[in-house]
Formats: structure tokens, sequence, C-alpha cells
């Protein structure tokens, strides 16, 4: 017999354990409680966002650096003023756990990743600037990992809340009773935003640099 928010509560402390193998079990744990908002929130956040939908605020605006492509430099800063940094150096990162967290992983600390500008804001851009070169976005990796860090946080958050209701230790399902004392935290606004606030000073990791062996063969799975 298993203890699933007991279990839950620690992976998300463990740094070696990984984010996107840890979601199936935060999707389950929230249909065990017939939680619908948070597994559908886990489910989203796991496979990433569709194009046009509506995203969590962590997810949105995330600031990077304007950057040109250079035929002998490759991408260098873009001669860009303030107020066009402001108006076009942040980007909205819609992808799955998976995708942000490998990203992080064969990425170095300090490095980042560039993200292509649509072909309407470019053009704009480029003439405000007198430049044709291609232009992008560089968002850094510790970018990504804040956000990762939030959805971690916010399954901590929830699985610290059912500890507080008594929901510790050995279970394989939950009563009708037992969920409807639990239906309240079925919120997941509340605990992405909480963990927007919190994450820093909670117990979460962030996202571990692969090994170079790992970079180089990849996951065995």
């Amino acid at each position: 017999m298993s203890a699933p928010v007991d279990d839950l509560e620690q992976r998300v402390q463990d740094a070696s354990d990984e984010l996107m193998e840890i979601m199936p079990a935060a999707i389950t744990l929230a249909m065990m409680f017939r939680h619908r908002k948070m597994s559908s929130w886990f489910r989203t956040e796991f496979e990433g966002y569709d194009e046009g939908a509506a995203l969590p605020d962590f997810r949105r605006d995330v600031v990077g650096h304007i950057v040109a492509k250079s035929p002998q430099y490759g991408w260098i800063p873009a001669p860009v003023n303030d107020k066009q940094k402001l108006e076009h150096g942040h980007r909205d990162l819609p992808d799955g756990v998976k995708t942000l967290e490998r990203f992080c992983m064969k990425c170095k600390k300090g490095s980042g990743q560039q993200i292509a500008f649509p072909p309407d804001q470019m053009l704009a851009l480029q003439a405000q600037i007198n430049l044709s070169a291609e232009l992008a976005i560089t968002v850094s990796r510790e970018s990504y990992v804040d956000v990762l860090r939030v959805i971690r946080s916010a399954i901590y958050l929830w699985t610290r809340e059912l500890v507080a209701l008594g929901f510790s230790g050995e279970h394989n399902s939950f009563n009708d009773s037992e969920r409807a004392k639990a239906a309240h935290l079925d919120d997941p606004e509340r605990f992405w935003r909480e963990a927007m606030t919190e994450a820093p000073s909670l117990p979460i990791p962030g996202v571990r640099t692969s090994g170079f062996l790992e970079r180089v063969f990849g996951r065995a799975s």
C-alpha cells in the first residue's frame, strides 16, 4: 500500500527527481481526490498550452534579450533602445514541462535559447532600428527554471494542504467524505499564484544540468 500524498510531497523536494516524471503522479493523485481543475491544469502544464490559450501569469511576458544574427559572429545584442526592449523584449512560454525541463537539463547555467519573432513583429522592429538581420529574443535558462520551479512549488503547496487535512499515510483511494473534505483545494490558480510569491522560500530545487555522457548519448529511456 502506498502513501501517495507523502510520496508526492517528498518527490517535489528531491532535486534528482525530474518534474516530467513527477507530473503523472500529481495528475493521478488529483484524480483520486476528483480535483478536476487541478488534474486538468497539471495535464496542461505537462503537455503544453495550445496556441491562443490563456496562460498563467508566470508563463506570460518572460523577459529576454533582443539579439540579431550576424554572419560572422552569430547572435549578438541588437541595437535597440529601452522603449524597444520594453515593447518587444519578452515572450510567452507555452511549452510543456518535458520540453522546458529537457532544454534546461541540456544547457549550461548562464546560457539561453533564441526564440524567433513572429514575422510581422520582426519586420516592424527591423524597420525601427534600420537593420535587415534576423532578430530573436534570447530567454535565459534561469527564466525557464523559474517557470518549472513555480509548477513544482504549486504541487508542493497543494500536497502540504492535503497533509494538513490529515491525508498522510497509506491510501489506495479516498472515499466520498474524504473527497468532500478536500474539495476546496481544487483551485489551481490559488496554488500557482501562491507559488509565484513563495517559491524562493520553499524547499523546492531548480533543474539539474545533465552530465556530459547524458548530453551526448541522451536518456536511456
